[in-house]
């Protein structure tokens, strides 16, 4: 697999108080991307794995950053730490393959998150919605975790790698700070 210097890329908008919304093109067919949503053996590459989300179900989701970076021994930052291997139960409240999934968050805790699939050219474009976000912080907090989490998704898809998600979850974290002060959003 060939690494990259993975580059960020915004617009992250947050839409509501409590609403962010990420879009991201994707060189990916929408059936690919989907099963990147919903099969968590796919999904722990560039997000959090657990076990698979069904129609109408729950569905678990264990953080597991570890596995996001090609780099061995990348420590986890001092306020995520906590997080590691922290498993959420997830319901679906949506599954219409391959086109949409919303699911709650951090088990209902900060509100749902709608994934939407729209073929373009044989690639997909995915417009990530979270709503009901309840933390302080949450629109540069999540906003920075779901930029940094579609750019691991954009470098798996194609092939390369992600030397160090927490050096990228860094760079994005910034980005988007900058990117919701100009709208803004803080």
């Amino acid at each position: 697999m060939a690494e990259a210097s993975a580059e960020i890329r915004l617009p992250v908008e947050k839409i509501a108080r409590d609403t962010i919304r990420l879009s991201r093109l994707l060189d990916a067919p929408v059936e690919t991307v989907w099963r990147y949503l919903t099969e968590a053996e796919l999904r722990s590459q560039w997000f959090m794995g657990g076990t698979d989300a069904t129609p109408g179900g729950e569905f678990d989701v264990v953080v597991d950053h570890d596995a996001l970076s090609d780099e061995t021994n990348v420590p986890y930052p001092e306020g995520y730490a906590a997080f590691k291997g922290k498993t959420w139960r997830e319901k679906v409240s949506r599954f219409e393959p391959p086109r949409l999934l919303e699911t709650t968050f951090q088990g209902g805790q900060n509100g749902t998150v709608t994934y939407e699939l729209f073929p373009e050219d044989g690639r997909t474009r995915i417009v990530i919605t979270h709503s009901g976000i309840i933390s302080p912080v949450g629109a540069q907090d999540f906003g920075s975790g779901w930029n940094s989490h579609l750019t691991v998704l954009e470098e798996r898809l194609a092939g390369r790698g992600v030397p160090n998600f927490w050096a990228l979850h860094a760079r994005s974290r910034e980005e988007v700070r900058g990117a919701l002060e100009s709208q803004g959003a803080l």
